[in-house]
């Protein structure tokens, strides 16, 4: 059984172990907390391909204690110059649309462009450690191999008629055309080139160097549209978070195309209930009003976040306005606390990897990169070892709706990085993985942490739920892992839930991770066991 870890110096905690260890090599070398996310991620890329890769998004959540301010990086692709939503349409309607393949490979990867942007960030707190240090684990098991993962073994295996046909896909990641065994030795080659090459290069290089014009020349082959210019034209953007105050903690995620919204929505309106109604979390000792209350702040949440979230520039109006005091309480008041509101299926979900890092100084990063569904759009670029991502399947075919597909925009992004300051000058980065699932758990691992007063492994491992679509699969149940306390699960079947029972610890729920550093310094960490995760301390 996982407890919660303990520690000064630093911590790490990620869904993969190694990367865990990545990321704690760098703090001990004193590296501060951006440039240790930077080795786990990039670890990530390697020993977790199926969820995250340099192929794919990011966003990052950082605080810094020195100015108490917390500052969000926008690390989303945009779409290529040539996308236009008569042709996606025309091929949609024509039966010839795919979730895989080429033909969604439509946004550029962001994710290398917040690594250098953060870099840049933290290249005021201490004298920078070379690239070269911050990626030599990531490259030494893509060329020495690590061992593959259950969940990348299962996710190939159940879908292997598709994945063997996607360009690159089998030189990559099948052993004799059949899925790689459990622990069998998997290495990446050229992935491992090419992060050689961002060291020689720079991190620029990935879109305005030799190797962006190699990366271009890759994807012609493979039949994409984005071209050159489209990658040379992205960039990661520092923004201001979005933000909101609850009992005892002020909340920060980050702004569209991000669905951080959501995720301070569920809480804020959670929030709001108790101010108006009185509400109490975790009344009886059953959890069942704590877990009823916040089921139903995430369907008004997720409601509000359909109708209007885009990419920043072609929305109406400000996310901030939703987390105003008065909207949220004029919208909590639609909860009923006695009986489920009815629900549909909502949007797709992805895969994706959560990490957090907090180093000695107190420094705390929340770091969220994907590649949306497993292993992206399956296409693998031979010579760079690159699996792009499929996120512009996150626009709609809507016309007139602000996250309707189109040229240079940003698609609406399930990732969103939470962080948490508390009055009592306690620090949280906190997250999960899972799509739309994400908002949903950080709101039941805050409110557990924060309100009820749990322990924070506990917070992580104890039985979770889920609202809507998961893994893709069309769904509008309320999914409660088996081990929920019976008298709860009855509890709300009778308030008028869709409940489904699916298995304790399953993948379903996401893979989430916390950090916690108080005003002594003392870091307390979990991770998820869902997960191939460590919570790594010194």
């Amino acid at each position: 059984m996982l407890k919660t870890v303990n520690a000064y110096r630093g911590m790490v905690t990620s869904p993969h172990h190694l990367a865990s260890q990545a990321g704690l090599a760098v703090l001990r070398e004193g590296g501060n907390a951006v440039e240790a996310a930077i080795a786990t991620t990039a670890a990530l890329c390697v020993v977790y391909p199926h969820m995250t890769g340099l192929g794919g998004d990011a966003f990052w959540t950082i605080y810094d204690p020195a100015s108490g301010r917390v500052q969000c990086i926008d690390a989303s692709g945009l779409s290529g110059e040539n996308v236009r939503l008569a042709e996606v349409k025309k091929k949609a309607d024509a039966a010839d649309f795919a979730f895989f393949g080429p033909q969604t490979m439509l946004t550029c990867p962001g994710a290398v462009g917040g690594w250098a942007r953060a870099l840049e960030m933290a290249a005021a707190w201490s004298k920078p450690l070379p690239l070269s240090l911050l990626l030599e684990d990531a490259i030494y098991h893509a060329e020495h191999g690590y061992p593959v993962s259950a969940g990348q073994a299962a996710l190939i295996a159940s879908d292997l008629e598709r994945f063997k046909n996607e360009p690159g896909f089998a030189g990559q990641f099948l052993t004799g055309g059949l899925p790689p065994a459990v622990n069998s030795r998997q290495t990446l080659p050229a992935l491992a080139r090419t992060m050689r090459r961002l060291i020689q290069e720079g991190l620029d290089g990935f879109y305005r160097g030799k190797l962006a014009r190699d990366i271009a020349a890759e994807l012609q082959k493979a039949g994409s549209s984005l071209t050159l210019e489209d990658l040379r034209a992205q960039r990661a953007v520092m923004q201001t978070p979005l933000h909101t105050t609850v009992r005892g903690a002020r909340l920060y995620n980050c702004p569209p195309p991000s669905q951080g919204v959501s995720s301070l929505m569920i809480l804020g309106l959670y929030d709001a209930l108790v101010k108006e109604r009185g509400l109490e979390p975790g009344n009886g000792g059953d959890k069942f009003e704590l877990l009823h209350a916040l089921v139903e702040c995430t369907k008004l949440a997720l409601i509000w976040r359909n109708a209007h979230l885009a990419d920043r520039e072609h929305m109406l109006e400000s996310a901030q306005n939703w987390l105003e005091p008065s909207i949220l309480a004029r919208v909590s008041a639609d909860v009923d606390l006695k009986q489920a509101r009815p629900w549909g299926a909502g949007p797709g979900d992805g895969d994706t990897i959560w990490f957090g890092v907090i180093d000695a100084a107190g420094r705390a990063v929340s770091c969220i990169q994907s590649i949306y569904f497993g292993f992206g759009s399956g296409v693998v670029l031979p010579d760079t070892g690159i699996t792009w991502h499929n996120r512009g399947l996150g626009f709609t075919h809507e016309a007139g709706h602000p996250n309707c597909i189109g040229p240079r925009k940003r698609p609406f992004h399930t990732l969103n990085p939470a962080l948490a300051v508390f009055d009592d000058g306690r620090v949280m980065p906190y997250g999960s993985m899972g799509g739309e699932g994400q908002p949903q758990t950080q709101a039941w691992v805050f409110s557990r942490y924060a309100w009820l007063g749990e322990d924070l492994q506990n917070c992580i491992s104890e039985p979770r739920w889920v609202l809507g679509r998961t893994w893709g699969k069309d769904s509008a149940t309320l999914k409660l892992e088996a081990d929920f306390d019976p008298a709860v699960v009855e509890k709300i079947r009778q308030a008028g839930h869709n409940v489904e029972i699916i298995p304790a610890k399953s993948d379903v729920m996401g893979h989430a991770g916390a950090l916690v550093r108080d005003r002594e310094g003392l870091i307390q960490g979990a991770t998820d066991p869902r997960s191939d995760g460590l919570a790594a301390g010194w």
